[in-house]
């Protein structure tokens, strides 16, 4: 009992720490403009729960997003699920697809061809920002949501590293029944690839999420207009226009919006994520 307390003791004061910044974004959201200045410069010493809280202010905060009330954050809104739900979708697809072909098949060139897909890791994304802008330019994609979902679709390194590893575990015989069923690579990676690879795609899918619903530099290059704008660029507009210490609990009302998807995902699939690690990290 007293070495659990040794363990549990620490984890909970770095869990507590943790949390404090994010509670402290909720309470200066709901308190009044005076209070929430107090809260920001400490003269009012530090607010772990707010005096009246006001709920009203995240609607209002919502409300002035955009230049056209509501429609502002609607359409931020709208833009963000659409480019997380198709990324996640494409992510899942491709890097199965290709983690499934570097585990099975078996062709000249193999290796060294994974490990210069995994030495693209080291890459670092913003050196390739130019190069991308130039080339979406050309294909006349610029300010669309088409150079934040179609690169997708061509694979993660880490993610086909974590697929090809659980690919490698499947019992050969699982391939060999469904050749006798006359399925093919491809029916194989649907019918037996896929459905036994979920907590892998568990984890591909919560970490995708959660990278592209807040990437703030891709959209940032890549959309101009108000109507393309996602949730990050919609966030940064609102600190500019009212970033100021008035304005303090709206913007973290705004802020706390953003950030909601991110805490429920991970709290749906906190099991699902921890499993997906453990075993895309098992080598073959």
């Amino acid at each position: 009992m007293r070495r659990r307390t040794w363990i549990y003791l620490p984890l909970g004061l770095t869990a507590l720490a943790m949390l404090l910044p994010l509670w402290w974004m909720v309470v200066v959201s709901l308190e009044t403009p005076e209070r929430a200045v107090e809260a920001a410069t400490g003269s009012g010493g530090l607010h772990l729960w707010p005096a009246d809280p006001r709920w009203g202010n995240y609607p209002e905060a919502l409300r002035q997003a955009g230049s056209r009330e509501w429609l502002g954050f609607l359409d931020a809104l709208a833009n963000s699920v659409t480019v997380t739900f198709l990324a996640v979708v494409g992510t899942v697809l491709s890097c199965s697809l290709v983690g499934y072909g570097f585990a099975r098949l078996r062709f000249r060139g193999r290796e060294p061809l994974f490990l210069l897909v995994l030495a693209t890791m080291m890459l670092p994304p913003q050196v390739t920002l130019i190069p991308l802008f130039l080339l979406y330019r050309e294909l006349g994609w610029i300010d669309t949501l088409l150079p934040l979902i179609i690169p997708a679709f061509f694979g993660t390194p880490f993610f086909i590293f974590m697929y090809r590893q659980f690919c490698t575990r499947i019992p050969e015989a699982l391939f060999e029944a469904a050749r006798v069923d006359g399925y093919g690579h491809l029916g194989m990676w649907w019918r037996i690839v896929l459905p036994l690879c979920r907590p892998v795609s568990a984890i591909c899918a919560v970490f995708t999420f959660i990278y592209v619903w807040n990437d703030f530099l891709a959209p940032l290059v890549f959309l101009h207009s108000e109507q393309n704008a996602t949730l990050a660029l919609a966030l940064n507009s609102f600190r500019n226009q009212y970033g100021g210490l008035d304005d303090l609990h709206l913007l973290m009302a705004f802020s706390m919006v953003t950030m909601l998807p991110c805490i429920l995902l991970f709290v749906v699939a906190q099991r699902q994520f921890v499993e997906g690690i453990q075993l895309g990290a098992v080598k073959g």
